[in-house]
């Protein structure tokens, strides 16, 4: 299978206002530093997004805005998780009807979650014709899905055809499900980035995360298509303290947004409230660590 998404694709976050407002004068920035680095796509309203923040008129506009802005230049995931099988249906038919290349969907937040329940949510969201991407993030929703069943979604419905991968440890279920799929289930890795370079070496084709210097993930992608495993190695492991800095849990979205915010992108750093904050000895250490990196 041609795999048209294939690629490093960058999470978008959602610009707010100092109010809380979202500003999208900021949504295209954004884009365009996604075009910029290199990327393949832009992924928006997704956990990065803060999609469970923002009303049904708030998650329409972005879209068109974001489709609106990516025309040509990059292809358009949005996130179309809801918490029924009816909402996600909905969400999936509204991203297709306002232009999107394709929906990343997750189970919804079940208090006991069961396999027949989800696959039934899925099959339900698959009669929208669109690019189905099944985002496996236990972390989030509670539902631990296993290989064989990954596996069963893509081969029984039509448009499932990518899998965004953050059940860690994922290196090893990268391998796992590509040895029930081959090559026909495109995988992305996520979590920051954190594993890329492994997932990629195991048969990912790509990334969906929003690490602020998608450029970095773009040049080990790009070089390790190109085969070269060693220069791509160097790049990776020169970047991993500030991928890693990033990634902290419970803070990660508040550090990337103000990283997006210090490249010009967001017009604030801020997570709608209630959110996390970050304290001034966290903004002195990413400052000393994009110096020694090397970052403007």
């Amino acid at each position: 299978m041609a795999l048209e998404l294939a690629g490093i694709h960058m999470m978008m976050p959602t610009p707010f206002d100092t109010h809380g407002k979202v500003d999208e004068t900021f949504l295209e920035p954004l884009v365009n530093l996604a075009v910029e680095a290199g990327c393949k796509g832009v992924v928006c309203l997704g956990e990065m997004g803060e999609h469970q923040r923002l009303t049904e008129m708030e998650r329409e506009q972005i879209v068109r805005t974001v489709v609106k802005a990516a025309r040509g230049r990059l292809t358009v995931t949005v996130g179309a998780t809801g918490q029924s099988d009816y909402l996600g249906v909905q969400n999936a038919s509204l991203a297709k009807s306002i232009g999107a290349d394709a929906v990343m969907v997750a189970p919804p937040n079940t208090r006991k979650p069961n396999l027949d329940s989800v696959y039934s949510y899925y099959k339900a969201i698959n009669e929208v014709p669109i690019t189905l991407v099944i985002q496996d993030f236990p972390e989030v929703n509670g539902v631990f899905m296993p290989p064989p069943f990954i596996a069963r979604l893509h081969n029984e419905l039509a448009n499932a055809k990518y899998l965004k991968l953050e059940d860690p440890p994922t290196p090893p279920k990268v391998t796992a499900v590509r040895a029930l799929t081959g090559d026909s289930l495109g995988i992305f890795g996520g979590l920051g980035g954190v594993f890329l370079l492994e997932e990629l070496t195991r048969g990912a084709c790509g990334t969906m995360t929003g690490f602020a210097y998608p450029e970095v993930l773009v040049s080990v992608y790009s070089l390790l298509l190109a085969g070269a495993d060693q220069e791509a190695k160097e790049v990776f492991y020169k970047n991993v303290p500030l991928i890693r800095y990033e990634a902290q849990q419970g803070i990660s979205l508040r550090i990337r947004k103000e990283l997006f915010f210090r490249r010009g992108v967001l017009g604030t750093p801020d997570v709608r409230p209630p959110g996390p904050s970050i304290d001034e000895t966290t903004k002195q250490e990413l400052t000393e660590l994009l110096a020694f990196l090397g970052f403007d």
